[in-house]
């Protein structure tokens, strides 16, 4: 499988941080922030990498990461001209580096210590299909979009920031996608944000019950707000000192 991190986006929350760098530059506890989704991915046993961003910041990424030796990985990169056009938007540039071949789709900014590789195995033997993952929230499930599954992990449906939550499953941003996910892409309209939507991307999978999920126990989306970036940095460190993260 192909690796994707999307990187990309203006990040005006965490100003004046991200005033003169990308905030997946900047740091969680000893280490860049994009370090964490590119190790997951790594030890996961995914080898070639396309890493999006903005114009601004593409050259920021090269020189740190370079050619992605230091990860055992093969780094590629590209640049969203456009840094509100959404997930999926992002997610389209890959279409040439896939070539056809199912993909695994981490946002940048997301930290988590969940091994990727079972998931990874399992997602090779589904004949088609698509997996998202999902963190129980019961007080903040509303802000993200909210996953609605049956006890075998099938997903029955996901709202993006529903008022009245129909479980408290948040989606995380790691997602695994069949080849056919860039067909559905195209056919994807903006939403009212103006943004091609990852929840109306998975939702073609939704529809056709071919959706699974699974949960995960803890997940950080450092990149929203001063507040998740400082709570992601006492937690990495606990963690790390606890031998659960390096």
């Amino acid at each position: 499988m192909k690796g994707i991190i999307l990187a990309g986006g203006l990040a005006t929350r965490l100003r004046p941080l991200t005033l003169v760098t990308n905030k997946h530059l900047l740091p969680v506890y000893n280490k860049p922030m994009i370090y964490y989704p590119i190790e997951a991915l790594a030890k996961a046993g995914v080898k070639e990498i396309l890493l999006t961003s903005s114009p601004d910041h593409a050259g920021h990424f090269a020189n740190l990461l370079k050619a992605g030796e230091d990860f055992g990985v093969k780094l590629y990169y590209a640049v969203q001209k456009n840094p509100k056009g959404g997930i999926a938007d992002a997610m389209f540039l890959a279409e040439e580096f896939a070539k056809g071949q199912r993909i695994v789709v981490v946002l940048g900014d997301n930290i988590f210590n969940f091994d990727l590789k079972s998931a990874i195995k399992e997602f090779e033997a589904m004949d088609k299909g698509a997996i998202v993952f999902g963190v129980k929230m019961p007080t903040q499930s509303q802000q993200y979009g909210v996953i609605e599954r049956d006890e075998n992990g099938n997903v029955i449906s996901i709202e993006e920031k529903p008022e009245k939550p129909k479980s408290d499953i948040a989606q995380t941003g790691i997602y695994m996608y069949d080849e056919r996910v860039f067909e559905f892409i195209r056919k994807l309209k903006p939403s009212d944000r103006e943004e091609l939507e990852v929840t109306d991307l998975n939702n073609f999978y939704v529809q056709e019950g071919s959706l699974k999920c699974h949960l995960i126990n803890w997940w950080i989306d450092a990149g929203t707000s001063h507040d998740e970036l400082l709570r992601a940095n006492n937690l990495v460190a606990e963690k790390v000192k606890n031998g659960e993260l390096k």
